[in-house]
């Protein structure tokens, strides 16, 4: 948000303007936050998410116990912005970057990695990538397991990443020479993304490799399908889903009835690499394959509980397998985990990311906006995957060797085959 500030010629003038401005800012920012709350439980604006009666005690507490600003701390910016004033050495800050400096580092000493602050063009740039279209270098990126690096999950078909050679597994070590360490991931898909015909650098860290791999890409329009599908040998249909976002329950229907009307006689799901993202949108997907019951619940820390369910009136009734691996992550592990709860299916491959919590988005009204963490999730048989993934019914380590070399094969998908054929016998 942007501080009030009076241009005068009095330099001291516009530190006090500026002090007014930030405290001003922090406590419009924290009326606005309410605001947005109560939006949320009156419109639905989250992402996939409406928390009811949460949000409610949310809002009655944020109003009541608003003690985030005091004398003290007033007092404490005031002296930070003398010091900056009469010791720092360059003469041209800027008011507004110092301003969401402070709004991104209420957020960060969360110390949650998902929880943080978007400018207006942040959030713009994070709601076009939900719609499946942006400007950047074309990868889908989780943060590793330390949650300390971004890593690429898989490059988009056709774009700058998959030109350059990305992989699954990459950390992205730097972006135009600044160290991407504790940065969070919306921080460093930002400076990623820009301009198209622009030029990003990025230093990529590969397990098999023994240094650094320096990349210079060119950004561009990139379209992200998220469904992708084909029938396989032996009547198998095969569907990837590379993320979930708002077409891509549109866009599974689309295959699964493709397949089907294909002969398919077993399926298999591949949620490898992929990051999880709506939470609307897997709720859709598992509508059209589980049984009547729950698919997950979210609990809040006030212990109010949100279900979704299933009427169970599409239930898959072919033998199904699901790939998964180390970066299905979230939206990925509710699907993974809900199959797994029913036995409707087997899961082939390694253990998942293990991200069993639900972020909120809330749009403040100056176009900035704010995404939090604000649940956790449980399968249908009360069990919650963060920090612990989910472990597959039939291990299989991906050879990335043979994946990558002159054969290109894939050894994890050739298990899942055999899996599924004894599974149709």
């Amino acid at each position: 948000m942007e501080p009030q500030t009076v241009k005068t010629k009095s330099k001291k003038t516009d530190n006090s303007s500026f002090i007014l401005g930030l405290i001003i800012g922090i406590l419009v920012t924290l009326l606005l936050v309410a605001l947005v709350i109560l939006g949320v439980i009156l419109f639905g604006k989250s992402n996939g998410l409406s928390q009811g009666s949460a949000e409610k005690k949310k809002l009655e507490k944020l109003l009541e116990d608003n003690d985030l600003v005091d004398e003290q701390m007033l007092q404490k910016l005031s002296s930070i912005e003398d010091v900056i004033d009469k010791y720092y050495y360059k003469d041209d800050l800027d008011d507004e970057v110092l301003s969401e400096g402070i709004y991104r580092g209420i957020l960060d000493a969360v110390g949650d990695p998902y929880t943080c602050y978007f400018s207006e063009e942040e959030l713009e740039e994070m709601l076009e990538s939900s719609e499946g279209v942006y400007y950047g270098i074309g990868a889908y990126v989780t943060l590793d397991q330390s949650g300390m690096y971004p890593m690429i999950t898989a490059p988009i078909a056709g774009s700058p990443a998959e030109e350059a050679d990305l992989r699954p597994g990459d950390i992205v070590y730097e972006i135009n020479g600044e160290p991407t360490y504790g940065k969070s991931l919306d921080a460093a898909v930002t400076m990623m993304r820009g301009k198209e015909g622009t030029e990003v650098e990025v230093t990529i860290l590969r397990s098999t490799e023994s240094e650094y791999i320096h990349l210079t890409l060119v950004r561009r329009r990139v379209e992200a399908p998220t469904v992708t599908y084909e029938m396989l040998e032996d009547n198998i249909g095969y569907i990837q889903i590379t993320q979930f976002s708002e077409v891509t329950v549109d866009q599974f229907a689309d295959a699964l009835a493709s397949v089907r009307a294909s002969g398919m006689e077993g399926l298999i799901i591949d949620l490898r690499a992929n990051p999880g993202g709506s939470l609307t949108s897997v709720i859709g997907i598992g509508r059209m394959l589980l049984p009547e019951g729950l698919i997950m619940y979210t609990e809040d820390k006030y212990g109010d509980r949100d279900e979704y369910k299933c009427d169970g009136k599409r239930e898959f009734d072919k033998p199904l397998v699901v790939l998964v691996d180390g970066n299905s992550a979230s939206a990925s592990e509710v699907l993974a985990g809900a199959i797994k709860d029913y036995e409707l299916g087997t899961l082939v491959g390694t253990t998942t990311f293990g991200k069993g919590i639900v972020q909120t988005i809330l749009p403040l009204n100056d176009g900035s906006g704010i995404k939090i963490t604000t649940s956790s999730y449980y399968s249908p048989k009360g069990t919650n995957i963060h920090g612990t993934g989910i472990e597959p019914d039939v291990v299989c380590e991906f050879d990335s060797e043979a994946y990558y070399g002159e054969e290109q094969f894939d050894n994890q998908l050739d298990r899942a085959k055999e899996v599924l054929k004894d599974m149709m016998e």
